[in-house]
């Protein structure tokens, strides 16, 4: 049960970003891409967003189903909720509550016990701006290289390397026609799992809300795991209190 636990948060936060020929420049494809998702005035104007879903956990013969609720609001505060039903394994209902109020992070986790989330994994939290590190990446020193052509499936891909001053690069792979994002491979440190494991990140079923694309299907396959995501509702610019995100006071 608590090697499980460890791998649910490893997966989740990996977890909370053409046409012809190469793109001439990294700039380019962002820009395109940043197009592709609605353009820079409507992805601005999003301050929040609220999704709801399930998820799927395969990992050492076992598969285990669950939902899933996501809360962002910008910069870069985050929240996720996942209730996973261990009754094939004999057990009840494990609940991880995973926070991020912009600068700490914290796990609540109803059978492991809670945590302070430090050193890479909150680096690649804080990375994870909302609600595209893309927008603004240079004033926040992220650097972008086009790096090559590849395949993602049967879809032709520009692939950037995109490293930030902290926390993991990763090699972004963005549809060759639509740039939309397709997938996003990188290293990470997780400790509870004996140290830096490769995940791949594959993001599809991209739906239309409020003038913006959003990857309805996520999947995050590491060597440990499988995790699958669909979300099936996304509300965006919804009231956060800051309060949700810090961690809970000592009762």
């Amino acid at each position: 049960m608590k090697t499980m636990a460890r791998l649910v948060l490893v997966a989740v936060w990996a977890a909370l970003s053409v046409g012809q020929a190469y793109a001439q420049t990294a700039d380019e494809v962002i820009e395109k891409h940043l197009a592709a998702m609605g353009g820079r005035s409507a992805l601005t104007k999003l301050q929040s967003r609220v999704t709801t879903g399930t998820v799927t956990i395969a990992t050492q013969g076992v598969e285990l189903s669950g939902s899933l609720e996501i809360y962002l609001k910008a910069p870069n505060k985050s929240r996720s909720v996942i209730k996973l039903d261990l009754t094939t394994l004999g057990g009840g209902v494990m609940i991880i509550d995973q926070r991020c109020d912009g600068q700490t992070a914290y796990a609540i986790n109803s059978m492991q016990g809670d945590r302070e989330i430090t050193g890479n994994p909150l680096e690649n939290m804080l990375n994870a701006t909302f609600p595209t590190p893309l927008l603004r990446y240079k004033e926040a020193g992220i650097k972008a290289e086009l790096v090559g052509k590849d395949k993602v499936g049967s879809r032709d891909a520009y692939v950037l390397l995109v490293t930030p001053k902290a926390g993991s690069a990763s090699r972004q792979f963005y549809d060759a026609e639509s740039y939309l994002l397709l997938r996003v491979v990188m290293r990470i440190n997780t400790p509870e799992l004996g140290g830096e494991i490769e995940q791949t990140s594959d993001m599809s079923d991209y739906r239309d809300v409020d003038g913006v694309k959003v990857p309805f299907q996520v999947s995050v396959v590491n060597p440990i795991q499988t995790v699958t995501m669909k979300l099936t509702t996304v509300e965006n610019n919804k009231p956060l209190d800051d309060a949700m995100f810090a961690r809970p006071s000592a009762k």
